[in-house]
């Protein structure tokens, strides 16, 4: 502790009996006798912190605030349980996760309060772990996922079939003690631009995903060390359950959800916003989509000043 210094460190936390692997941005002025808002950061799926942690930790950070983004159990340079497989960020894991997040933070002498940032997935993370911890003190997501009814649910023609598909690789796993690998959202680590678009549902958002997701990407896997669009083939029996938004209504902390009116995952989080009953603040903005938020330097600074304001009330 002794070592940490302004801007990034690498640091570690326990979780699950094993040690979890994070950055710690810290503002330019940091001065350990002094007391800072720390924030925990959650990303989106299937993200590690070289991605979008290493995007929002250096501007919070701007901003005086503490950041820590980090490898969920299983992901990047955070090690799977004995006997288990990487590349497996679970639901219900990343919740217990990031309440240890928070209470590695709460080690910290420097720190006086603790809130939550979570962006696509890391939304739901953040929202779910927030229903019962209340060390979190405020908590803002941007273009949050945080309603599977909203986007996932879209009826049993498309859900049982992905639930079938989880249900059979969880088995085969089990049965062969071997790792079963899919792309969860269709983009493999060496799919051109053109693959992905032609075989995607959503083509503009497709092309918003392979901009950045893709190996040309701006934070694809052949720009950012471990990331990688390739997942464990049991996802998702966990990803359809949302436990932020079954739970909206018990969120206490004050809440803010940004997200662009345009973008195809806007549901996520209008309906978050129906079942809140905290009485969130809501920024809503037409001119940028879903992915404009993870790397866009004007959505960026949207998005980041809104939170600053917002943590600094």
């Amino acid at each position: 502790m002794e070592n940490l210094k302004a801007g990034k460190n690498e640091v570690t936390f326990k979780s699950f009996g094993v040690d979890l692997a994070g950055d710690l941005y810290l503002p330019e002025d940091f001065d350990a006798s002094k007391k800072y808002k720390a924030i925990v950061g959650a990303s989106p799926f299937p993200q590690v912190k070289g991605q979008i942690p290493a995007t929002y930790g250096p501007e919070m950070a701007a901003r005086g605030f503490i950041y820590l983004g980090f490898d969920y159990l299983g992901m990047g340079d955070s090690p799977a349980l004995p006997g288990e497989h990487m590349k497996s960020r679970y639901m219900f894991r990343l919740i217990e996760n990031t309440w240890d997040a928070v209470s590695y933070l709460g080690t910290l002498p420097f720190v006086e309060e603790i809130e939550g940032l979570g962006v696509c997935q890391g939304g739901s993370i953040i929202a779910s772990a927030a229903v019962t911890d209340h060390r979190i003190k405020k908590i803002a997501t941007v273009s949050g996922m945080m309603a599977a009814d909203g986007f996932q649910w879209l009826g049993r023609e498309v859900t049982d079939p992905q639930i079938a598909a989880s249900n059979a690789s969880k088995q085969k796993m089990y049965e062969t003690g071997e790792p079963d690998y899919v792309a969860p959202f269709g983009l493999d680590d060496q799919m051109s631009k053109e693959e992905f678009v032609a075989a995607a549902a959503y083509p503009q958002m497709a092309e918003e995903t392979y901009s950045y997701y893709g190996k040309d990407g701006v934070k694809g896997p052949g720009t950012v060390e471990n990331a990688s669009n390739i997942h464990i083939g049991d996802q998702g029996m966990q990803s359809l359950i949302s436990i932020g938004e079954a739970y909206a209504d018990k969120i206490v902390q004050p809440t803010l959800v940004i997200y662009g009116t345009s973008a195809s995952t806007a549901p996520c989080s209008t309906g978050f916003i129906e079942k809140l009953t905290n009485d969130p603040e809501v920024l809503a903005i037409d001119e940028f989509s879903h992915v404009d938020f993870y790397y866009k330097p004007e959505a960026v600074e949207v998005s980041t000043n809104a939170v600053a304001d917002f943590f600094n009330k």
